[in-house]
């Protein structure tokens, strides 16, 4: 695992580019695509043979039995965190500011690469599966994709466990550890606030997780990297 998290510190040589293209489409997007038939054929699972999922729908209307303005403030504050105007921008920040500290362009792909990757997924498989918005009054306006998974779920997590696995170079121990655990924390948080919000059942926003930490792990592992101790 510590050789995973650290492979562009313990190997930062620079690959050319015939072997960047090369692993972007093995290690990259052909996982990404085994898991986007996984994700739609759970997709239609749930909109078909699982009848929607009825087990969600006391959820969903528990969080909607406990609305309050303060928590619909909160809630709505909590959301911008996956919004994708705020993902992106703060994906660029990252990018820029990687590419700043470390001259390493490979490494400052990858929270593009786990972002860009969650949203393909995510868009095509909304549109496949095209499962309905719970039966809850909404407090946001629906956007024109479907709801399983949750996008903002998926982007959240994308980019905030990019965050938190960046966040492993901090070497003052209890910085570290505080940083990672506000970055797991975020898309947590995220996808609570959709389901209070309306916009998600709990199958939609479990799977908008899965989604983002698989994008994840496939991005920060798309470069052939050499272990400690070999050529």
């Amino acid at each position: 695992m510590t050789t995973f998290v650290h492979r562009y510190e313990l190997d930062p040589s620079r690959p050319d580019g015939t072997a960047v293209a090369r692993d972007l489409a093995v290690r990259a997007f052909a996982p990404a695509a085994a898991w986007w038939c996984l994700l739609v054929g759970l997709g239609l699972l749930v909109v078909g043979p699982l009848g929607d999922l009825p087990a969600g729908d006391p959820v969903e209307t528990w969080f909607a039995d406990r609305r309050t303005p303060v928590l619909n403030t909160v809630s709505e504050w909590v959301g911008h965190l996956g919004a994708t105007q705020v993902v992106i921008g703060v994906t660029v920040l990252t990018v820029a500011v990687l590419w700043w500290r470390t001259r390493q362009w490979w490494f400052a792909l990858v929270p593009a690469l786990a972002v860009a990757l969650q949203s393909l997924v995510f868009v095509t498989a909304s549109a496949v599966v095209g499962r309905e918005r719970p039966d809850v009054p909404h407090l946001d306006d629906a956007p024109p994709t479907s709801s399983f998974p949750s996008g903002h779920t998926g982007a959240s997590t994308a980019l905030w466990l990019t965050l938190a696995l960046l966040a492993q170079r901090i070497r003052h121990p209890v910085l570290r550890v505080v940083v990672t655990a506000l970055c797991v924390l975020v898309p947590l948080l995220v996808g609570i606030s959709r389901m209070y919000r309306g916009m998600h059942g709990p199958a939609d926003v479990a799977l908008g997780l899965v989604n983002g930490a698989v994008c994840v792990v496939l991005a920060w592992g798309y470069l052939r990297r050499s272990a400690p101790g070999r050529p």
